[in-house]
């Protein structure tokens, strides 16, 4: 029973991806049958984006008083609803009310179940469930784009999408008592028995604020090198748009790819050790974007880069009961999931500001800059963790 239900926290991190593309392959589409302008993707994103820290910060109590299986389940069933919400809108503001329970959804499920995991399972399965994040995340596109290709309205890609998370949302409420029976076996763990902690008791946490500041960046990072390493190549390295797209998209193909790798790793390394090790990667595919090397070595770079990202962001969070213990380990990671959504409002958006006023050119020095700050935090968390044992 206890491999039944991995299997569904597997297919539960696939949802988890499945829906995080959607709108940016749907919206050429939308924007033109809403008669809005495109810009408006943003204040679509940004709702989601307010409503996942908002729910990531609340995740503490609520699984709390009803228990991981619940939540997700409820979560799940939120994101559903949404989506089919989504696949009904005629008007741009019907969008931005559907992207509440989205948000609120996705904020709820990505902070409990990585906490779950965290706290049950072992490090590789951390890697190899993001890595199922990362399928989900493709597929979700993949259908969308299918759908579209058939001249068929972009309302039916949300439509399939939120049928799968119902079938999904069913799995996961008839699957409750498998959650509560692993919750039974393992007596000694701290799930159940953690009390909430406010915001303040959090920050006086040794290492608290390290943490957050290390994965505001590591998610900064990771989203302003997506979202901009396309126009990077063909605006100022001469690649042709093309290539450039392909090169970008193969960012996230080798962070998909290296997270199953790195599942592999930790049987012989730590996640301290994976964590340096994606450092490095990262700093060498930046040194290969900065150095005079040509446009192979900076489509190089960028692939490296991937590779890169694909361990710290899991054996970060698997590393939290470790570090705050696990009666500490659901408060730590709802705020570490708020801190990296916030970097991911904010920072991609700051880059497009330079890359009007400036130059798009100064890419790898704005990941540079996160790079370095995202080490400093994380060596320094280290020596506090260290101290308070």
């Amino acid at each position: 029973m206890v491999h039944l239900l991995l299997v569904i926290i597997y297919i539960s991190f696939i949802s988890l991806g499945l829906p995080d593309g959607l709108l940016g392959s749907a919206w050429p589409k939308i924007y033109q049958d809403l008669m809005v302008p495109v810009s408006y993707a943003g204040i679509i994103s940004t709702i989601i984006s307010a409503g996942t820290v908002i729910s990531s910060l609340m995740c503490d109590r609520i699984t709390y008083k009803l228990g991981t299986g619940k939540v997700t389940a409820i979560s799940v069933l939120m994101t559903a609803a949404a989506l089919l919400g989504f696949s009904s809108c005629n008007t741009f503001w019907m969008l931005c009310l559907w992207a509440v329970p989205y948000g609120l959804g996705a904020g709820s499920v990505d902070a409990s179940l990585n906490n779950y995991v965290a706290l049950h399972y072992a490090s590789r399965h951390m890697s190899w469930l993001h890595c199922m994040w990362g399928v989900g995340a493709a597929v979700g596109p993949y259908i969308m784009g299918y759908v579209l290709s058939g001249n068929k309205p972009w309302t039916l890609g949300y439509r399939t999408i939120g049928l799968i998370q119902i079938v999904l949302t069913i799995i996961l409420f008839l699957s409750l008592p498998l959650w509560k029976e692993r919750r039974s076996s393992n007596a000694g763990n701290q799930e159940s028995s953690a009390k909430p902690l406010t915001l303040s008791k959090v920050f006086k946490i040794p290492g608290a604020k390290e943490v957050m500041v290390t994965f505001f960046c590591y998610c900064a990072l990771e989203q302003t090198a997506s979202l901009w390493a396309s126009s990077y190549l063909s605006i100022y390295k001469g690649v042709p748009v093309e290539t450039a797209a392909f090169f970008a998209s193969l960012f996230f193909v080798g962070i998909t790819a290296g997270r199953l790798l790195n599942g592999f790793l930790t049987l012989k390394f730590s996640d301290r050790q994976l964590i340096r090790g994606g450092e490095i990667i990262i700093l060498a595919g930046i040194a290969a974007m900065l150095l005079p090397l040509g446009k192979t070595a900076s489509l190089t770079g960028l692939i490296m880069m991937g590779f890169g990202c694909a361990p710290i962001y899991p054996c970060l969070i698997h590393s939290t009961p470790e570090y705050f213990g696990e009666d500490k380990s659901q408060s730590l990671i709802g705020i570490q999931m708020a801190s990296a959504y916030i970097g991911i409002c904010l920072m991609p958006p700051l880059f497009g500001l330079i890359a009007d006023y400036i130059n798009v050119a100064l890419l790898p020095e704005f990941i540079l800059i996160l790079m370095i700050v995202m080490a400093v935090m994380h060596e320094i968390l280290l020596r506090k963790v260290d101290l308070t044992k």
